[in-house]
Parts: C-alpha cells; sequence; structure tokens
C-alpha cells in the first residue's frame, strides 16, 4: 500500500521545466539550441549550476562561474557568445514560473486521505536582487505539502540516491511505500533502483491517473481547495479594550481582505478561503469573532451588540494591519456585521460581500422581535433569548451538537426547531435527534475535533449572545443616518439555505448602489473562492489597487 507520493518541482509541480526555459533563453539570446545543457554535460558533476543547487555557492557567486563556463564551452567550439549573453538574465527567468494547478490540488486530495506529499527540488539559495521568484515558489509549496526537501540545504540533487533516501527517512515511509514523478527519466530509473514506483510524466493528466490507480485515491475528482491546518498558519492577539482581546489568523500579502464568520463558527470556518485568497494577492485576516475561539468572550449580553461589536471592527483591524481600510466579507451574523460596518463605518471600509445575509433595511415602525415571532424559520433565534437554556443544549455534548448543526443539504436534518409558542419555547433544537448521529460528508473528523476543541474553551454564551441584542441593536440603528451604501458590494446567496433565503436578497438594489448578486444553488468552496477572488480583483483593479498572485 502507497503511503507516500513524492514531486520533482521541476518534473511536474510547476512550468516551464529548467530546460525549456533554458530554452527560451537561448532562442532569445540568439545562441544554438541546447548550448547551455552541453555546457552543464561538458563540466561533469562540478559544474557551476550543480555546485548551485548542492548549495555549494549561492547565485550571486555562481553567475560569474556559469558564465566564464559558458564563454570557455564556447571558445573550445569557436563560436562568440553574444553581448545580450546574461547568467543574471537567465536566472531571473527561472524564478517566473506557473504552478500545475492540477498538481497542487491532487497533492491536496491526498493529504486528505492520510498520503503524505513531498517535494525534491534542485533548486538554490537566491541572495541576489530578484530573489522574489525563488521565495514566491518556496511559500507555495510549502503550504501545500507535507515535506520540501531543498536540494542547496540537502546537499546532494535529483538524481543522486541519497536526496531520495533523505526524503523517504523525514517521511517515514520504506521505498516500496512510495511513489515518484518525475519528466526525466534518470531520476525516474534512479527512484526505480530504490525500489520506489516511479512515474514518468509526459503528460499531467495521465500521469495523475496513475497516481490514482497506485494509491486507490481519486485525485482527479475529489477536488477540494487546500485548506488551512491551524498548527501551521500565522495566529496573532489584539487587546482592543481593557478585558477583551481579538484573536486572528493571518496569511498573504497585498491588499487586505477581513473574513468574519458567523454562528456557530470560527475562523477555521474560512479554512478553505484563506490560501485561496492569499494566493491570489491578498493578505488574509479571518477573525475569531467576539465570544469565539480564543477571542475573549465577556459573559454580558450588552458586549455583543452591533454597536459594541462595529467598534472593535473599525478600529482594530485596521489598527493591527497598520492601514486605513479594508475589504469585509461576511457569512451569517458576520454578513450582518460587515453591511452595518459599510452603512455606518464606510470611512474604513473600501468593499464589502456578504455570504447568506442580506441587507435588511431597518423598519422604525416595527420592532425586530415582533418580525421573528410572525416568520416560523426563525423560531430558533426565539428560543435563543433566554440565557442559560440553549447554552445547556448545545454545551452537554459538543461533538453531538457540530454533528447535529454542520450537514450537507442533501442529508437528513435532524434538528428540531421549537415553535414560538411560550409553552414551547425550552424545548430544544436536538428533540428526537440521535444520541451519536453520522458526521456530514462535509464535516472532516479533523474539523470536527477542531470545533469541539475551540468551543470547549469558552462555550456557547458569547455566541448566542448576539441573538439576544436584537431590540438594542435596532434602536441603535434607526437612531444612526442611514443612505445608500456607495462603496463595490457583493451578495452571495445560497438557493438551499433553509433560513437566510434567496428571495430575501429581492430590493437590495435600492440599498446598494455597485450591487452585484451571485446565486447558486449549492455553493462549494472552490466556487465560492472563484466569485471571491473574481470580485476582488475587480474591485482593487478599478481602484488601481495592484494585486499580484502567487499562483
Amino acid at each position: 500500500m502507497k503511503k507516500a507520493v513524492l514531486f520533482s518541482l521541476w518534473g511536474g509541480v510547476v512550468t516551464p521545466h529548467l530546460s525549456q526555459t533554458f530554452q527560451k533563453f537561448e532562442e532569445s539570446a540568439g545562441i544554438s539550441r541546447g548550448f547551455i545543457k552541453n555546457v552543464i554535460a561538458k563540466l561533469g558533476s562540478e559544474n557551476a549550476l550543480y555546485c548551485l543547487e548542492k548549495g555549494k555557492v549561492t547565485l550571486t557567486q555562481m553567475i560569474p562561474e556559469f558564465e566564464a563556463e559558458c564563454q570557455k564551452v564556447a571558445a573550445d567550439q569557436g563560436l562568440s557568445l553574444p553581448a545580450q549573453f546574461s547568467a543574471q538574465k537567465l536566472f531571473s527567468d527561472v524564478g517566473q514560473v506557473e504552478f500545475n494547478k492540477p498538481v497542487l490540488d491532487a497533492a491536496a486530495v491526498l493529504r486528505r486521505h492520510g498520503i503524505a506529499t513531498c517535494v525534491l527540488a534542485n533548486i538554490w539559495v537566491d541572495d541576489t536582487d530578484q530573489r522574489d521568484g525563488v521565495a514566491r515558489i518556496l511559500s507555495v509549496l510549502e503550504c501545500r505539502f507535507d515535506l520540501v526537501v531543498r536540494s542547496c540545504y540537502a546537499g546532494v540533487r535529483i538524481p543522486e540516491p541519497d536526496i531520495f533516501t533523505n526524503a523517504l527517512e523525514k517521511l517515514a515511509v520504506k521505498p516500496q511505500e512510495a511513489v515518484w514523478l518525475d519528466v526525466d527519466e534518470e531520476s525516474v530509473k534512479a527512484a526505480g533502483v530504490l525500489g520506489m514506483t516511479a512515474v514518468q510524466v509526459k503528460d499531467i493528466t495521465e500521469a495523475l491517473k496513475e497516481i490514482q490507480n497506485l494509491t486507490g485515491i481519486e485525485v482527479t475528482s475529489d477536488l477540494q481547495p487546500p485548506s488551512c491546518d491551524p498548527e501551521n498558519v500565522s495566529h496573532g492577539y489584539v487587546n482592543i479594550k481593557p478585558g477583551v482581546r481579538i484573536h486572528y489568523v493571518d496569511m498573504g500579502d497585498g491588499p487586505p481582505v477581513l473574513l468574519c464568520h458567523g454562528f456557530p463558527e470560527s475562523w477555521f470556518s474560512w479554512r478553505y478561503q484563506i490560501p485561496a485568497l492569499a494566493d491570489a494577492g491578498f493578505r488574509v485576516l479571518a477573525l475569531d469573532m467576539k465570544g469565539y475561539g480564543d477571542t475573549t468572550a465577556p459573559p454580558d449580553i450588552e458586549e455583543y451588540s452591533q454597536e459594541q461589536i462595529m467598534l472593535v471592527s473599525k478600529t482594530n483591524p485596521c489598527k493591527f494591519i497598520g492601514i486605513p481600510q479594508v475589504t469585509l466579507v461576511g457569512h451569517d451574523w458576520g454578513g450582518a456585521l460587515v453591511w452595518n460596518m459599510a452603512q455606518f463605518h464606510s470611512e474604513r471600509v473600501r468593499a464589502v460581500a456578504s455570504l447568506n445575509t442580506p441587507l435588511f433595511p431597518v423598519d422604525p415602525k416595527t420592532n425586530p422581535m415582533e418580525k421573528l415571532k410572525a416568520m416560523p424559520i426563525f423560531d430558533y433565534q426565539i428560543y435563543f433569548q433566554k440565557p442559560g437554556v440553549a447554552e445547556a443544549e448545545l454545551e452537554k455534548n459538543l461533538k453531538r451538537t457540530f454533528k447535529l448543526m454542520f450537514i450537507a443539504s442533501n442529508e437528513t436534518v435532524y434538528l428540531s426547531v421549537p415553535k414560538a409558542s411560550p409553552n414551547q419555547l425550552d424545548c430544544g433544537l436536538f428533540v428526537g435527534s440521535p444520541d451519536d448521529p453520522a458526521r456530514s460528508a462535509i464535516l472532516s473528523e479533523s474539523a470536527l475535533q477542531c470545533y469541539v476543541q475551540q468551543f470547549t474553551k469558552s462555550g456557547f454564551r458569547g455566541p448566542l449572545n448576539w441573538y439576544r441584542n436584537g431590540e438594542r441593536n435596532w434602536r441603535w440603528m434607526c437612531s444612526r443616518p442611514r443612505g445608500k451604501i456607495m462603496m463595490p458590494a457583493l451578495m452571495v446567496t445560497a438557493g438551499k439555505d433553509p433560513v437566510l433565503l434567496p428571495a430575501f436578497a429581492t430590493g437590495m438594489e435600492n440599498l446598494v448602489r455597485q450591487h452585484l448578486c451571485y446565486s447558486s444553488i449549492m455553493l462549494m468552496p472552490a466556487e465560492l473562492n472563484k466569485i471571491l477572488i473574481s470580485w476582488l480583483k475587480e474591485t482593487h483593479q478599478k481602484a488601481s489597487i495592484p494585486v499580484h498572485p502567487k499562483l
């Protein structure tokens, strides 16, 4: 049984291959095709490139040596190198690669199924002024694969046997348990001699099908975006007032995008969006909202009013990232918050997007609690009003709670939403539900454990207090001046949301000037990422804000 799949950096993970970059450079410089490969071959194992890849020299040290080697071989052949020949230019071009997304997606699928993934990279220490290319490559690899072995640190390069054994030892697998992929025939033979199953890549699609045959995992169909590992992502904290500290996760560089989750979630709910948005060229900050996870959970109900929550949002995300404006993206309660931020603190918001939660107009004449009682789909919010009642039920068995709450639209709905009548308000959400329900296909075991761990810290009181400020929020919003939201805005609806119905978004065009609405029957992570990235790029390009994707 295969336990690990190892990929060659230049043999499938990135394109073009190193040899193709050399050929393109030869064409542009006006020298004969294959000249650089010939230089490397003539000088044997101690040529400048191999010394570079083995970490014996840095790139700045290697460039004059490589140019001297090229000049010597050219002279031996009676050739004269053109004036535009430049090793500096050659190696700056090498860093301008694109990633083979099917390979990255396949690696993510393998990891989810417990198969270790590794990249072996013939790469160097880049200390030039244009070292961002290598940095970009490594930053993507280290997020997407379990192990990256760099030849310049290992002291050996592909196809030397020691680089394979080095990786296998670190992965704790035997050669017979590993698969190797590369375009290079020599490395494929070397891996096979060690006992690895070696696949020569001639076509990426066919190579991935072979991986599928060898592992039994459908890497070409079970494609979810890569997700964040809580143990391998940057965490930060900021004190927003005495006794209240906000926890956030931070990834990427570029224009800032702040993600605000809903109930009953955490920053981890954005695990599929964070890497995708970061790769697209944005700095992504995902908060544990007030009352959740590693953020402080004050006991007082008033602490969770929209006015108080917005005081957190308008000052501190901007303060801790050191810029005046952010683009806000919210889901569920986070969606309500970002709409209110866009209305009442518009100077701090560049653009706003909401998932599922539409912008509801404020009616000064109608108490919102009366509206809730008139709409049966919101009966659960009536049940949440009495402090301590819902907390007791939801905290009794956290595993059961999240198994019952996080289900796919095509799965059995177990929740028994209480009716809004006085004698039934305390009946509970889970009446008649199994004591040990099956875990949904959309909730992995590791994700379940993550949510249980987070809610063990501070429970459900803080999250439920968001629901206990309906009238207080209404009175505050009625006291504030309101106009159209003038900034770019995105509304994404999900056709199978049983509570926040797509129909609720009808009429939003009267409240938002630059309004784009996207509807989907069943919104999957990859589809959502595509929608968000497209909108974010368009929004920032119109504002002449540069976005530099990693991928």
